[in-house]
């Protein structure tokens, strides 16, 4: 499969048609300063959601499976049978979904004392619900719209 993040950046399905802009990084990665998980959190945004046929063949190519589908979003990971490394969530682009999960990632990034405190919670989740990802993603809720909220006027 050789490099998969340089592989989806050439292959994104923004990029191949011009949406916009094609893919972002937007975990613990994408935050100088915070211990990042082995898996690359990628955002990708398009035109019009709900045509996967523009999106979903190309990012089954990359070895990728749908995993869950909601009116806001698309999130696949790697098949079964190779490395999970990177997660990807499609998106409309110009979205509420797009737009909040992005200021997130801008806020960590520039408030030393959020990213301080999200990494806080996301240790003490990840200690305590290794194995539930509903409990572990719950756990870390509160902190999300706490930084979130500090930015409102």
């Amino acid at each position: 499969m050789g490099d998969p993040f340089r592989e989806l950046g050439r292959r994104s399905p923004g990029r191949a048609r011009g949406h916009g802009p094609a893919h972002r990084a937007r975990g613990f990665d994408a935050v100088p300063g915070l211990v990042s998980k082995p898996v690359v959190d990628i955002q990708v945004s398009v035109a019009d959601l709900r045509l996967e046929a523009g999106y979903v063949p190309q990012l089954e190519g990359l070895g990728l499976q749908l995993r869950s589908r909601d009116d806001q979003h698309r999130y696949f990971r790697p098949r079964a049978d190779l490395p999970r490394h990177v997660h990807v969530h499609v998106c409309r682009a110009g979205s509420e979904w797009e737009r909040v999960h992005l200021e997130f990632r801008d806020r960590l990034r520039s408030d030393p004392d959020a990213r301080r405190r999200y990494a806080a919670a996301k240790e003490e989740a990840a200690r305590v619900w290794r194995d539930d990802m509903i409990a572990y993603t719950a756990a870390t809720t509160d902190v999300i719209l706490d930084v979130l909220d500090a930015g409102d006027p």
